[in-house]
């Protein structure tokens, strides 16, 4: 049946006063924020803040709550505010004592928040949480067992805790946080480069009575170029030839923006910063790609693919569909579905030098070390094994050597082993697809790190989310007591698969 109420829609202030002013203590975001450590995250927040100077700033909350709450919606920085505005469970998440319509703050905050914070305090925020969770967690579930509390400071292991044998599973793998970048091609970037120093000629020339402006040619570099890029199917010897006229086109230009330097009467730099910098990277694309030409190759060495973001380096992955990809790499570990960025860089590096480092970072995060380790082969090396041998941790990898004759039971296990590993490979796909992990759209080195491990925060209060929700509804719809909440949620992140 086809209804239509438009003509008799309330008007708003009879719509407001239906709504009334109670909240939904079940809410997520009550939940969410009934559960967070603000205090300690304060805390963390504020060693990046001066005491005695500067302006007053947002309150810790505020700013930490709007953080989050951009990520885990998925919203750009221009969005956020005006969903806080709208939303009173939102304003209730970032400590608000009213609804207000009123905006928090100005959206270009956010980038001096990620710019302050870094990618350190980030960490910091997660591991708190985790902290906290596992603490509350741990003294519900010996509720529930009936079992003795023991009480500990600052959620560090006892000394009891340390003598327990090996526990627990470690999910170790890497991945690459893609950068919001122009796919980068030789001709592009050569081209990109030589507009930049003919803009950097126009700055530079006066004019004067009796002497003419140097010629750059940029007309005929500009034809040459898109006669080149505009066809579909370019041959080697054409990308060839159009990459030598760019090339030459810079050198010229470099020779006059230097003819016109030495000319200025005084030593200043005519340049602004960002300018000049950007001017020392053109510099630096010329050379390389001046050596891969001269060489006939297309590797070197710190490899620049973006003239406004000169710390990308091209990643090889050989993923299917991204033989390359152009971002940060990142060596994350998965315990009981909670994430740990353990190493970020901006080169290329072999994640299973990391290994090592990580199984030491589960034991100083438990007090003691893991039942088994699942990885990849890459991960298998020799001396990982070795180390892994000698600590009493299970490798989930094939052994190296010919393949032994194994049992049906033992092929089952190796199998299963083999697929626990689906776990982390579950929560790179949840960050690319939920939480913007996929293209990161900071643009300096510091504030994409904080990005990054923002991402990695967020994910983790979701995964506490989700589990509360999932074990909570289940219990409610066969009327268990909630005694078993803690228990179940265990069970609920070490068994989901993302």
């Amino acid at each position: 049946m086809f209804r239509y109420t438009s003509s008799s829609q309330i008007s708003l202030d009879d719509f407001m006063d239906n709504l009334g002013k109670k909240l939904n203590s079940q809410n997520r975001w009550v939940k969410l924020a009934q559960q967070i450590p603000w205090d300690e995250l304060a805390k963390i927040y504020a060693e990046s803040l001066s005491e005695d100077m500067g302006r007053p700033c947002k309150d810790a909350r505020l700013v930490i709550g709007a953080i989050i709450i951009k990520h885990k919606k998925g919203l750009p920085d221009e969005e956020v505010i005006p969903e806080i505005q709208e939303n009173p469970y939102l304003q209730y998440f970032v400590g608000l004592k009213e609804f207000t319509h009123d905006p928090i703050f100005d959206p270009s905050l956010f980038v001096t928040l990620r710019e302050r914070l870094g990618r350190s305090s980030f960490d910091q925020f997660s591991q708190k949480f985790i902290e906290k969770v596992n603490s509350v967690e741990h003294v519900k579930k010996k509720k529930a067992s009936g079992g003795r509390i023991e009480k500990k400071e600052n959620n560090q292991p006892s000394d009891q805790a340390k003598d327990f044998s090996n526990q627990g599973q470690l999910l170790l793998d890497a991945v690459v946080a893609p950068q919001d970048i122009k796919y980068p091609t030789d001709l592009d970037l050569l081209n990109e480069a030589r507009e930049h120093t003919e803009a950097l000629v126009d700055q530079l020339w006066h004019p004067e009575k009796g002497k003419r402006k140097p010629r750059t040619h940029r007309q005929i570099a500009r034809k040459s170029y898109l006669k080149t890029v505009l066809k579909r199917r370019k041959s080697k010897k054409e990308l060839r030839k159009s990459i030598r006229k760019q090339l030459g086109c810079l050198a010229r230009n470099f020779k006059i923006i230097n003819q016109l330097l030495d000319d200025r009467s005084d030593n200043s730099l005519p340049f602004s910063n960002r300018n000049l910098k950007k001017y020392w990277v053109v510099q630096e694309v010329y050379r390389q790609q001046k050596q891969m030409y001269d060489t006939k190759s297309h590797t070197v060495p710190d490899r620049i693919v973006s003239l406004p973001q000169p710390h990308v380096r091209p990643i090889v992955r050989g993923k299917a569909g991204r033989d390359v990809e152009f971002g940060a790499k990142l060596s994350v570990s998965l315990v009981e579905g909670y994430a740990y960025l353990d190493h970020l860089s901006w080169d290329a590096f072999n994640e299973s030098g990391d290994l090592i480092c990580q199984v030491e970072n589960y034991k100083q995060r438990f007090g003691f070390y893991p039942a088994s380790v699942h990885a990849d082969k890459i991960f298998g090396t020799r001396d990982n094994r070795q180390y892994l041998k000698d600590h009493g941790i299970r490798f989930s990898g094939k052994p190296l050597g010919r393949p032994p004759k194994l049992s049906k039971e033992e092929k089952r296990e190796l199998k299963k082993g083999l697929s626990v590993r689906n776990r982390i490979e579950g929560k790179f796909g949840e960050g690319k697809r939920k939480y913007d992990l996929d293209l990161i759209k900071a643009k300096t080195p510091r504030t994409s790190e904080s990005w990054i491990a923002c991402v990695f925060f967020v994910m983790n209060l979701a995964l506490w989310l989700r589990a509360d929700f999932f074990v909570s509804n289940f219990l409610t719809i066969f009327k268990w007591p909630t005694t078993l909440i803690p228990i179940f949620k265990e069970r609920f992140n070490m068994v989901m698969v993302y």
